[in-house]
């Protein structure tokens, strides 16, 4: 199943591990990624801490547990690849999502991460 299909159909629970430039690790709760296409995925992202280290360190590993019995999901690993500051563009972005984090009149990136690897939530398995 593609990253869209699998995103657009699955409910689930997303966290977002992020570290800086000294390894000190965070991890936060993430609504599921914006689908760029199959090797690009996007967050909007608030000036926190998981902003922040992906500012001085690109690599992040987001995990989605899938809602329902058992343990089914996936892990993206991830490098920062850019990022949109355009409000508008962000906007229209978050239009993809039914249901997001209002803080109306905070700062919004956009960051766009290469899926370098992705498992299953699971074991060794690559997905």
């Amino acid at each position: 199943m593609s990253l869209t299909d699998y995103f657009a159909s699955i409910k689930g629970t997303g966290i977002l591990a992020t570290s800086d430039s000294e390894g000190n690790v965070d991890i936060a709760i993430y609504s599921r990624p914006y689908i760029i296409d199959e090797k690009t995925v996007a967050f909007s992202m608030l000036e926190r801490l998981s902003f922040k280290n992906v500012q001085s360190n690109p690599k992040a590993a987001y995990m989605f547990i899938e809602q329902g019995e058992g343990y089914a999901g996936k892990r993206l690993y991830l490098t920062m690849a850019g990022e949109e500051k355009d409000p508008e563009r962000i906007k229209a972005i978050k239009q993809m999502h039914s249901k997001t984090h209002r803080t109306p009149d905070a700062v919004r990136h956009l960051a766009y991460f290469t899926v370098d690897k992705i498992r299953a939530l699971v074991g060794d398995k690559t997905a």
